[in-house]
């Protein structure tokens, strides 16, 4: 529902009623619309823990950050419809002060700190600096591709960074 309409608009009545249980048992566990708000961005910092580590089974790291690419761009209709469940959640609480921002930076930040020492492992010296841009660029495609309601947008992006990861590794001669 956050992702949907956005924290201001989606209200605990409508996270029952799209649950499908009654707004008291909402209210139990989370007494406020902030207290969810802080679940769920630990939630998406637990799936992306749990991705990285999946992503660390590639032996090459250039492999890892293109696999973080598909994982990432695997839903790439729903990031067309509604962009990056994070990103949108950031920069929706980048409106606010307080801890549920920080919270959810911090979860764009933790992807960061993935991916740069895959570039670090590619012998890269600048390594910070495209992990940014890798994610800089995976974010920004999902809210092109989000305003302009077109899928086919991520595709082809993920392809170019596919590409550029590619351009980045060391050549074996």
């Amino acid at each position: 529902m956050f992702h949907r309409y956005g924290v201001e608009k989606a209200t605990l009545a409508d996270i029952a009623a799209a649950a499908g249980v009654p707004l008291g048992n909402v209210y139990y566990y989370f007494r406020t619309k902030d207290a969810l708000v802080s679940a769920v961005i630990e939630k998406y910092g637990r799936s992306y823990e749990v991705m990285s580590a999946e992503l660390d089974q590639h032996e090459q790291p250039a492999d890892r950050l293109k696999a973080l690419l598909r994982a990432l761009t695997s839903r790439r209709e729903q990031l067309a419809s509604y962009g990056c469940p994070i990103g949108s959640l950031s920069s929706e609480l980048d409106k606010r002060d307080g801890v549920l921002r920080t919270e959810a930076a911090g979860v764009l930040s933790s992807v960061i700190d993935w991916a740069e020492p895959q570039f670090q492992a590619m012998g890269r010296d600048d390594a910070r600096e495209l992990a940014v841009a890798l994610i800089a660029s995976y974010e920004g495609i999902t809210v092109l591709a989000s305003a302009l309601r077109d899928p086919s947008l991520i595709t082809a992006e993920a392809e170019r960074l596919g590409r550029w990861i590619d351009s980045l590794a060391p050549s074996d001669g």
